[in-house]
């Protein structure tokens, strides 16, 4: 990510306004200048099963493997982030990993939106993170990101959206032998290297693939290693697929741990503590079907993994186990009458989690925590043939259980998710939607586990808005969407709160709070060699009762931009641009301290010659710095600063068989 140091936040935005206007003159001339094909139609799955995105009453927004690569992203997370703007932080755990935020919620991002992978949720039923850049991004076919809540097909803690991501194997189409490798190398001994392969013979095929990457990191002690294996074999003929999937990730790092201001400003590259680390290690197996009968399409998930977690920070060490299994059935019929079409579709799921403390130096070794979720749904959508109105229902009732074996904690609770949509086609080319929910929320064993004694937590509850309007024109496509949640009970950490050791902090639920914003998404092909990609988005989360009234939710930023642009100038050369803004935020709720602004610029070219591809890519070329992870602020200035990379390169080479 090219740093631009030298553009103030207010130019940017000057710049970013004039941009977009210009687009908007552009964008109709070049429509008449480029090519007579038409945009392909995009194919979600994050409906549970594939259909146009275009008559959803909800947005989604799609990465193809073929924009990971051009792009240069080396992560899901980094691919989110690049292609969507959607803001990031790095994560504690280390690494390269980084905690996404749809739609707001900061610091609890992660416990508010749902991940995931093939069918498997990834989402731990604590407070550690999913572990997006662990994931095989050599094996990822596309990523489908749905805005707002998914709690009706996805259950609680989807109010800020869901990630649905798809593997090569996953998607099931395409099945003929092929094979790549590639290697890179790059600034702050970064060596990476990611293979894939397909064999297929008559309906049976394999799927293999694997990365690895080192870095020895951009400060002391934050050296790193992750890996991945993802194996995956099928069969199906014309109204079958059956397969098993199995794969392991890992990662260790070097922990620096923050930086107080006059640290940061002075050196930041130096290190809090020089001996912290983390490693985790993980694996998965897990069978699927899928069968079309009659009007009926069928489906079944069944998955186990484990987790296996070490740590020491700040001088105390910490280590321990999961063991997790989900598992679901599903079945969509369609039925269609002179006047109308319907698809109805009916879902069962079971989750199970627990975690086994082996180290410790506050809680007991052996000790258990539990969460176990039971839950069915249905929703129903009816198309009107003569108008095109599309009125889409939905009800989930789910039923969760959580025990911390060290305090004693329970919660034992059955709530309900619903959602109302509604989408009309207006002209050729152009839809508007709307739709009205509630989404859920139950305390993760951490949070319930750590707060008043006397003081249980609530469920957290959000009703739920979003009105949007779509328009595809030959080589144009564009969503603009408004959106509000407003949550009572919200779950949270309040370090001011009466706690277990007094007044040093707890869980506790907040007072309502809501969340509101604007998003724009913008995709024009000028011609066959240029391609211009735009997010725009303002976001609102505040507190709007209580001590806090008025004041921004913590590390949400109010305003991000994202511009790129994939031009081919001639046969065999490409290059991929990107320019990310994020406004600045607060890092905590008395709103006394701010994180600057920042702006960011990557560059990737690539040169293609028959089956090769080689690629010069630069991060941070301005080499400036700028930090998106803070959590404290005293007298006024900002400190627990965990400080991002400064200027890489990475050169690549890849060959596809």
């Amino acid at each position: 990510m090219l740093i631009v140091p030298f553009m103030k936040p207010g130019i940017f935005k000057l710049r970013c306004t004039a941009l977009c206007v210009g687009l908007s003159a552009v964008v109709p001339l070049a429509a008449q200048t480029a090519s007579t094909g038409t945009l392909a139609e995009v194919v979600v799955t994050s409906s549970r099963y594939a259909e146009s995105a275009n008559v959803l009453p909800y947005g989604v927004s799609v990465i193809t493997a073929q924009d990971i690569q051009a792009a240069g992203a080396a992560s899901v997370s980094e691919a989110i982030m690049k292609l969507l703007g959607v803001p990031g932080r790095l994560d504690l755990s280390g690494g390269s990993n980084y905690s996404l935020d749809l739609r707001g919620f900061g610091s609890t991002a992660d416990s508010n939106q749902v991940v995931v992978v093939d069918g498997r949720r990834l989402n731990e039923a604590d407070q550690s993170s999913t572990g997006l850049s662990a994931i095989p991004i050599s094996a990822v076919e596309r990523i489908e990101v749905m805005r707002g809540t998914g709690a009706v097909l996805y259950g609680e803690g989807a109010t800020g959206g869901v990630i649905v991501i798809t593997t090569k194997a996953g998607s099931g189409h395409a099945r003929r032998n092929a094979a790549q490798i590639s290697a890179a190398a790059g600034s702050y001994g970064l060596r990476d290297v990611r293979t894939s392969a397909t064999l297929a013979s008559g309906g049976f095929s394999v799927d293999v693939s694997a990365d690895e990457r080192r870095t020895d990191g951009h400060r002391d002690n934050y050296a790193s290693l992750t890996n991945g294996l993802a194996v995956s074999g099928q069969w199906s003929n014309d109204w079958l697929r059956l397969g098993a999937q199995a794969g392991r990730t890992m990662m260790q790092s070097g922990l620096p741990g923050p930086l107080t201001a006059t640290q940061y400003e002075s050196n930041p590259s130096q290190a809090k503590s020089l001996v912290d680390f983390g490693n985790v290690k993980s694996e998965n197996q897990g069978l699927f079907a899928e069968a079309v009968v009659g009007d009926w399409q069928l489906g079944a998930n069944a998955n186990q993994r484990t987790k296996r977690y070490a740590s020491a920070a700040y001088g105390s060490p910490y280590a321990y186990d999961v063991d997790a299994s989900n598992a679901n059935v599903r079945a969509r019929h369609e039925a269609r009458t002179q006047v109308a079409a319907n698809a109805l579709v009916l879902g069962l799921d079971n989750g199970q989690w627990e975690r086994t403390l082996r180290q410790s130096a506050y809680t007991p070794v052996g000790t258990v925590a539990k969460a176990q979720s039971n839950a069915w749904y249905i929703t129903d959508d009816v198309t009107y043939l003569a108008s095109g109105t599309r009125l889409s229902l939905g009800w989930r009732n789910e039923k969760l259980t959580k025990t911390e074996g060290a305090s004693g904690a329970r919660i034992d609770d059955t709530q309900s998710a619903w959602i109302l949509g509604l989408s009309q086609p207006l002209a050729q080319g152009t839809t508007v939607y709307g739709r009205t929910g509630q989404s859920f929320r139950m305390a993760n064993v951490d949070e319930f586990s750590f707060t008043n004694p006397g003081v249980s937590i609530r469920p957290q509850t959000s009703r739920d808005w979003e009105v949007g309007l779509r328009w595809a024109l030959d080589q144009t496509r564009m969503e603009l969407r408004w959106y509000r949640n407003d949550l009572s009970n919200e779950i949270g950490y309040d370090p001011s709160a009466d706690g277990p050791y007094g007044p040093f902090g707890a869980n506790v639920n907040f007072d309502p709070t809501r969340r509101q914003g604007v998003e724009l998404e913008l995709r024009h092909t000028v011609s066959s060699a240029l391609d211009l990609r735009l997010n725009l988005a303002t976001r609102e989360a505040k507190f709007v009762e209580g001590a806090n009234a008025g004041n921004d939710v913590s590390l949400v930023p109010r305003q991000t931009a994202a511009l790129g642009v994939q031009w081919k100038p001639a046969s065999g050369h490409a290059l991929d641009a990107g320019v990310n803004w994020v406004s600045s935020q607060s890092p905590t709720f008395d709103n006394r301290c701010s994180m600057p602004a920042y702006s960011t610029v990557d560059a990737r070219y690539a040169y293609t010659l028959k089956n090769l591809e080689f690629a010069l890519g630069v991060k941070n070329l301005g080499d400036a710095r700028y930090y998106t992870q803070a959590f404290t602020c005293v007298a006024g200035v900002t400190g627990g600063i965990y400080p991002e990379m400064g200027r890489t390169w990475t050169a690549s080479v890849q060959v596809k068989f």
